[in-house]
């Protein structure tokens, strides 16, 4: 039988604005977002029987149609009358809730790798219009790399890597529902907001710094205020001396950018003292 592997990887918002809330339901979203090398690795094999089964070696996430990567499968034999069964293994290593994208990663993970075991044969751009159907964030999933996401995030326009850094991530053991964050978010409220410019002009230019000064992310109005433990690892990094420190997406997990490798290993110790879900990674350039 024929094993199709693909890695699933964390992501990051460098910058994430909300614009106003819709007339659909949804938020007008500018974010610039990238993927760094935290990643679930989905295993996939066909059935002889014409059924989804989903395993996973962590106890707490759902196997089910709940889980986004089941639902994408279930998507793409529905939507492409294919009559064959699927096994898929997700080795989970990305948070759970954490503002990483994690389900997002294994939704566009499972369609790539469907693609390929069912000989599908379908561009990219029909992948990421089947990712839109299952949540704003994979269409990014599935192509990867960094982009500038408009619309409800599932408008994407190539950008740049961002200068290679260290990445550190710290996730307090709780988590944040992403509608709950953007349902008590009011845009129209928002006293100031990150510069897109700003952050393109840094990833052009290449300047460490400049993307640093850039960082920015209207959520945290909401999950700072909610959950005093994110601002408290917030705090810790800028004052353990990350050169650039920021909530991903609805939180919350905090990053820290860090340039220089020596400065690493006092930053993650600091943040062990108090938080056990820290994670020392680079950027997918």
């Amino acid at each position: 039988m024929t094993k199709i592997y693909e890695k699933a990887p964390a992501k990051i918002n460098l910058l994430l604005d909300v614009l106003r809330k819709r007339e659909d339901g949804f938020h007008e979203v500018q974010m610039i977002m990238t993927m760094v090398d935290l990643a679930d690795r989905l295993e996939m094999e066909e059935l002889p029987r014409d059924q989804i089964v989903l395993s996973s070696q962590v106890g707490f996430i759902p196997l089910d149609e709940k889980n986004l990567a089941f639902q994408a499968a279930k998507l793409i034999k529905e939507r492409y009358g294919v009559k064959r069964g699927v096994y898929i293994h997700l080795d989970k290593q990305i948070p759970v809730a954490a503002g990483l994208a994690g389900g997002s990663s294994d939704a566009a993970a499972a369609l790539r790798g469907l693609n390929r075991l069912w000989n599908l044969s379908l561009s990219g751009a029909e992948l990421e219009s089947l990712g839109a159907e299952l949540g704003s964030d994979v269409p990014f999933c599935v192509r990867g790399g960094t982009a500038l996401a408009t619309g409800r995030g599932e408008k994407l326009t190539p950008v740049q890597s961002p200068p290679q850094c260290w990445v550190i991530l710290a996730k307090p053991p709780i988590n944040v529902s992403t509608a709950d964050v953007y349902g008590k978010l009011r845009a129209n409220e928002l006293k100031t907001h990150p510069s897109l410019p700003r952050m393109l002009d840094a990833i052009s230019n290449q300047s460490f710094p400049e993307v640093c000064k850039a960082l920015g992310n209207v959520l945290e109005t909401v999950t700072l205020d909610r959950h005093p433990e994110v601002r408290q690892i917030k705090d810790c990094m800028e004052r353990l001396g990350a050169d650039g420190v920021l909530m991903s997406g609805s939180g919350p997990t905090v990053f820290g950018l860090v340039s220089k490798e020596m400065k690493v290993a006092k930053i993650y110790n600091g943040l062990r003292g108090f938080c056990k879900e820290v994670y020392v990674v680079r950027m997918l350039t």
